[in-house]
């Protein structure tokens, strides 16, 4: 789902992915085999205008993009009336690419290009934003998309605005787009690492925005849990040798101790995903254990402290179980019979 800027929920019911959704849902409802009888004129005929309407509505999508491209494709004027217009544009053409088949037709009508030159590095943070927005929810879950936004070198210019813009909300939007470009992406992932993108994120972590701390402390975790493949030799799987190793890259470039420096900080919300990337280094990788056990890192002790201060708080009781799995992975001493105490 994409997220943030205006209600971005509202579902597109009249298409053929939502018609053949319901006759699959009203076909399934009960548990003997329907009986098979001609189907009935009045029946044929409104399924004929049901899926007239349907590819009706699509091109009527379609054209609502090229008239939204009119309008950025404008030459740009300086009152509020006209920022405004841009703004709605952007907004309408985010809503429709909901839909993966308009994202697709919006890239091939040369839309990407269009905005991003335009609006990705412009003077107007309302529609910086709305561009980095749009990005991720046209290459959410949709690898034509992602492919193209890559080829465009866009993926560069949105880890700048999340390390430099001036308005909060835009890396916040930027990134929205750099998850969508990275995760379960090879190639958005390989390019992510070219350009240090993990130290961006630890730059986002150590902000001071709450919303942005929480979301590059999660997109770390969530890249870790979903490549354990990239543990190469010191993991339990087979090693994937043209794949990238993100846990090394990590422990390479100090990640470990920077995470323990974040857990030093007043307790945050935010701490239950530095934890939970934190399992993911040391879990059948030992590099990532033998890192987190260095004595100056005092890890042992902020592991303790905190399990005792979140003892019998619900609401933080995932972020209680990092604590313990990362104080049984690292600290405790396996005893005579193999078994850890």
């Amino acid at each position: 789902m994409a997220e943030g800027g205006p209600d971005r929920n509202r579902q597109h019911s009249n298409n053929l992915q939502g018609l053949l959704r319901l006759a699959v849902e009203a076909g399934s409802v009960g548990d003997t085999a329907p009986e098979h009888h001609p189907m009935p004129e009045e029946r044929r005929q409104w399924l004929q205008d049901a899926l007239s309407d349907v590819f009706n509505g699509q091109l009527d999508e379609v054209k609502q993009l090229k008239d939204c491209l009119q309008i950025l494709n404008e030459t740009p004027g300086d009152d509020a009336v006209e920022e405004e217009r841009r703004w709605n544009a952007l907004d309408m053409v985010s809503d429709l690419c909901e839909n993966l088949d308009n994202a697709r037709d919006f890239c091939k009508l040369s839309g990407m290009r269009v905005v991003v030159d335009s609006f990705l590095e412009c003077a107007d943070a309302g529609l910086r934003w709305r561009t980095a927005h749009l990005i991720g929810t046209c290459s959410q879950n949709n690898p034509f998309v992602q492919e193209h936004v890559l080829q465009l070198g866009i993926l560069p210019k949105l880890l700048d605005m999340l390390n430099n813009d001036n308005s909060d909300l835009v890396r916040i939007k930027a990134l929205f787009a750099v998850s969508c470009l990275v995760r379960e992406q090879e190639a958005g992932l390989q390019e992510f690492i070219h350009h240090d993108g993990f130290s961006v994120l630890m730059r986002a972590m150590q902000s001071g925005v709450e919303k942005l701390k929480v979301k590059a402390a999660f997109l770390l975790q969530n890249l870790l849990i979903s490549s354990p493949e990239h543990k190469g030799e010191d993991s339990c799987t087979d090693a994937v040798p043209h794949k990238l190793n993100i846990p090394n890259v990590l422990c390479s470039m100090g990640m470990v101790q920077q995470l323990v420096a974040l857990l030093q900080t007043e307790h945050d919300p935010f701490h239950e995903h530095v934890l939970g990337a934190l399992c993911s280094l040391v879990t059948n990788f030992p590099r990532g254990v033998k890192q987190c056990q260095e004595p100056e890192l005092g890890l042992e002790d902020i592991l303790n402290e905190r399990s005792r201060m979140l003892k019998d708080q619900e609401e933080f009781q995932e972020e209680l179980e990092f604590c313990e799995q990362l104080l049984r992975a690292c600290f405790s001493q396996p005893d005579e019979s193999g078994m850890d105490r």
